[in-house]
């Protein structure tokens, strides 16, 4: 075993404020992988999926250096954290109560 190579060592890109997929593609085509902070929790995919997720933090900071393949810790937000709804399904107000009800006397007939 001997020293790591200098091709072996890349430059770490700057991913903050990309979405988790597009930062993933940035840290892939450099050679690095993305990772959550919690190195026993669930991987960083099962996380950010489904929704819109923003990178709000890294570690190293770009432009360091590490070693071909190794990990950039991210911490990330979704979209809707920052006060945004996003796409929805509209919702729409339920039904009066009364309407739903049966009337017990049919209209028209009185007592």
């Amino acid at each position: 075993m001997g020293k790591k190579r200098h091709a072996d060592v890349v430059i770490v890109p700057d991913v903050v404020g990309m979405t988790v997929e597009d930062a993933r593609r940035v840290a892939h085509k450099a050679g690095l992988a993305l990772a959550q902070p919690d190195p026993d929790g669930p991987p960083l995919r099962a996380l950010t999926w489904p929704g819109m997720w923003w990178i709000t933090v890294q570690d190293p900071a770009p432009g360091s250096e590490l070693y071909r393949w190794d990990s950039v810790v991210v911490r990330f937000q979704g979209a809707d954290a920052g006060g945004t709804t996003g796409v929805r399904e509209p919702r729409r107000p339920l039904p009066d109560p009364g309407v739903l009800s049966a009337d017990k006397t049919p209209q028209g007939d009185s007592l």
